[in-house]
């Protein structure tokens, strides 16, 4: 029986893999057995998982040392008595974040099959339909508002999604206002799909109900996400309404 696993459960991997890469894939497997079942002690996440005591505090140590884990002394509302409190490993925000870079890696892959398999276009319904369900739930909240508040509003709203955004003055000549992102949650994803970024476009000039342009994007290697707002006196003229429509909005966002 080999120091890694217990007889019967061993982690089956291909005969000719380099032990390192066993040995980062077991390490791998260890985080998200955490993620999911933590907090947990290294006894259990060793039947758990049918690693030897050797093996998981090997891994435990290593995770540790990253970040990815933590120790917790005791878990909430356990109860111990007298002796050595057991230690519970616990995942950190880092370790989550590792995560959520896998997810990405995964949505890149469903879009890359979905491009191969149906086209361009698939790719960009798809986009349209997940930004608009963004826009489904802030468009009210923002054309509620003054036009002149409009932008702050989206802001704001943007910002309780995660994406740490602000609303300013558009510097001259242009006038207008900008719109600053300055986190994506799908930047990863993004930088090799912009469809996800035009969608987004759209639905803010729809919400907005004037043109939008989008003057630079964290998926292109920028800071921050920065979309220029035109004034609504631009597009009011002979006193039309200044709300355009999908498809109109949909032209001049691209």
């Amino acid at each position: 029986m080999s120091e890694e696993t217990n007889a019967g459960t061993a982690d089956a991997r291909p005969v000719g893999a380099p032990s390192g890469q066993r040995e980062r894939d077991t390490r791998a497997r260890v985080a998200r057995h955490i993620l999911e079942h933590g907090p947990i002690t290294a006894s259990a996440l060793g039947e758990l998982m049918g690693l030897t005591p050797a093996a998981v505090r090997r891994h435990l140590d290593a995770l540790l040392a990253e970040g990815m884990i933590e120790i917790r002394r005791a878990r909430p509302q356990s109860r111990r008595g007298r002796g050595r409190p057991a230690k519970w490993f616990a995942i950190t925000e880092s370790g989550r974040s590792a995560f959520v870079h896998a997810y990405d890696d995964l949505a890149t892959s469903a879009l890359r099959f979905l491009a191969e398999t149906a086209g361009e276009r698939a790719v960009a319904e798809f986009a349209r339909r997940q930004i608009g369900e963004l826009e489904r739930r802030h468009r009210p909240a923002v054309q509620a508002a003054p036009p002149h508040q409009r932008v702050r509003r989206l802001a704001e709203a943007l910002s309780g999604d995660g994406y740490a955004a602000a609303a300013g003055k558009a510097p001259p000549p242009g006038g207008g206002e900008q719109l600053c992102q300055h986190h994506c949650p799908v930047a990863h994803v993004a930088a090799e799909f912009p469809q996800l970024c035009e969608a987004e476009t759209e639905a803010f000039s729809r919400m907005l109900g004037t043109p939008v342009q989008r003057l630079a994007t964290i998926a292109h290697g920028d800071g921050i996400c920065t979309t220029h707002v035109s004034p609504r006196s631009l597009c009011a003229g002979n006193g039309a309404d200044a709300t355009l429509t999908d498809e109109e909005s949909g032209r001049t966002s691209l």
